[in-house]
């Protein structure tokens, strides 16, 4: 399936803010979401044969992503933008097949506060996306690198960087053996109270207590419309950056802070049938301007992901 605003080569005297890019979502295969209502990019163009620009469009409230203090959009709206860019990309521009399962070993993602701000209107969120250290298996591209700025109204307001491995789906099932019939816990332990995380329903908390200071373990609640939007069989990367700015709120006691960063690395496959715990440590504070909290994941006895989130206090 094409998209129609795919082009072979993009005007680059175009305007900056290239609003054919911003007419509708794109099908919902292609960025990998079973509802079309959790679809926001809307549009992809090529610059050159790995320069792409894509736009995405952030509702003015989200069932997931809402409002941050009821004046800026969710910062993860520019993860999830990202994430579903590349994916975009993948088959849309490199071919990559419909079934292929996508890995990413580091993401990372900055925005300005001022970028998320709230107004009238969606915001459209142009990502100026370079693609990078190209890999073939055969003919089919099975890594690369990507590097993206993000604007807003012709201004920057961010930009992130991906690693990302595609594979076929008789690799990954050789890959992950029997772990593809992983099943999640049938019993969800008790999540900490929302309000401390930033959240208002118990269903959207990821993190329990433990009772051990700066240490939680994680909470996946494959139920959950929006976390787990599809079937899966492990915990995906955006679970684990979700439950890393709630510990990152929660050490700094500012549940209505705003996540202007994440740095993620994901060394290993976090599993359903062991307990994963989230342990948060802050890092020592600049004079100004956002608190940076380091938070690492370990489970079976080993460091499986770890995150650098930076908040700034409201």
């Amino acid at each position: 399936m094409r998209v129609a605003t795919l082009l072979d080569q993009a005007d680059l005297s175009s305007s900056v803010e290239a609003p054919e890019l911003f007419l509708q979502t794109v099908p919902r295969t292609l960025v990998h979401r079973a509802a079309v209502s959790e679809v926001l990019v809307t549009g992809i163009q090529r610059i050159d044969a790995d320069h792409f620009r894509v736009g995405a469009q952030w509702p003015r409230s989200h069932s997931y992503y809402g409002p941050v203090a009821n004046r800026w959009h969710d910062p993860m709206l520019l993860a999830e933008s990202i994430r579903q860019a590349l994916l975009l990309i993948s088959h849309q521009a490199y071919d990559v097949p419909i079934g292929y399962q996508f890995l990413s070993h580091t993401v990372a993602h900055d925005m300005t506060a001022e970028g998320a701000l709230l107004t009238g209107r969606p915001a459209h969120v142009l990502l100026d996306v370079r693609c990078s250290d190209i890999k073939r298996r055969g003919r089919t591209v099975s890594a690369y690198a990507a590097q993206i700025e993000s604007r807003r109204d012709g201004r920057v307001i961010g930009s992130g960087a991906v690693t990302m491995a595609c594979m076929a789906p008789a690799v990954y099932s050789r890959v992950r053996g029997d772990k593809a019939q992983s099943s999640p816990q049938r019993t969800l332990p008790e999540a900490v109270t929302p309000e401390l995380v930033g959240r208002r329903r118990t269903a959207d908390v990821v993190i329990c207590a433990t009772g051990v200071e700066r240490v939680w373990t994680l909470r996946t609640d494959q139920n959950h419309p929006v976390l787990f939007d599809h079937p899966v069989d492990h915990v995906p990367g955006m679970v684990l950056m979700e439950a890393a700015r709630q510990a990152a709120l929660a050490v700094l006691q500012e549940p209505e802070g705003l996540a202007v960063a994440c740095d993620a690395t994901f060394d290993q496959y976090v599993e359903f049938d062991s307990a994963c715990l989230v342990t948060a440590n802050t890092e020592p504070a600049e004079m100004a301007g956002p608190r940076t909290v380091s938070v690492r994941f370990d489970q079976g006895g080993a460091t499986v992901a770890t995150c650098r989130v930076k908040v700034l206090a409201i």
